[in-house]
């Protein structure tokens, strides 16, 4: 019996040692060294826009229940000039969604989309963010596009967002809105890359998924690691 009494007492200080994360019981609780970024929820993302991401519309009461977690939020917007390069209607010959290379990269080539001041690009309507500090549009050089909040895709052109965040002493960011496997993505991944510990929504996006981009993009994030989680899984406030 002693020997049972002494395998017991070492098997349960054994698992009293084992290194559990904080939230894995608790959930994930955001502090004010926290930011929510809300990816281009625009219209023009939203069924009826010129470029509709399925189940868009969906991801707009996820992150509004969210918000009440957050005392930083920060919002971004797709804001392309009239006959932007990205357009396929500016590249004679092409279609939406075929790919050339440009200056900068390859780009994929989309349906005229977000055009500045048009309702077309407005923010949907239905988002409530009251605790929304700052808007960074992106896309509005003509002659390149912007996927990501932090940069534009020449990966040289900085939105000034980084230094924003870390002005204001946020640590940890996390990303929702549309689509996952572009915007989403690459501002994950670039929030990471810069020092942010990084957290993808999942269920408060929603992606394109052209040619298997949406796994290829969770596995991009997992490389660099950017942790994925569900919107149940931060605690509110």
């Amino acid at each position: 019996m002693q020997r049972r009494s002494l395998l017991i007492h070492f098997a349960a200080t054994a698992l009293a040692g084992l290194s559990v994360p904080a939230w894995a019981a608790a959930g994930i609780k955001p502090g004010a060294k926290a930011a929510l970024i809300v990816v281009d929820v625009q219209n023009c993302f939203i069924d009826g826009g010129t470029l509709p991401v399925k189940g868009g519309a969906d991801v707009v009461p996820v992150i509004n229940k969210l918000a009440g977690a957050f005392d930083n939020i920060v919002v971004t917007q797709d804001w392309h000039t009239a006959g932007h390069t990205s357009f396929a209607s500016a590249h004679p010959g092409q279609k939406p969604f075929s790919s050339i290379k440009l200056g900068y990269g390859q780009q994929v080539l989309w349906p005229d989309h977000c055009v500045q001041g048009t309702e077309d690009a407005a923010l949907n309507k239905g988002l409530k963010l009251p605790t929304a500090q700052l808007i960074i549009r992106k896309g509005f050089h003509k002659d390149m596009d912007s996927y990501s909040a932090f940069e534009e895709a020449d990966h040289k052109t900085t939105t000034g967002l980084a230094g924003y965040l870390k002005a204001r002493g946020i640590k940890t960011v996390f990303v929702t809105g549309l689509a996952t496997d572009f915007c989403v993505a690459w501002t994950a991944m670039d929030a990471r890359r810069l020092g942010f510990e990084t957290y993808v929504i999942e269920d408060a996006t929603r992606a394109i998924d052209l040619n298997g981009s949406l796994a290829a993009a969770w596995k991009q994030m997992a490389a660099k690691g950017v942790k994925r989680i569900q919107s149940g899984d931060i605690v509110q406030a």
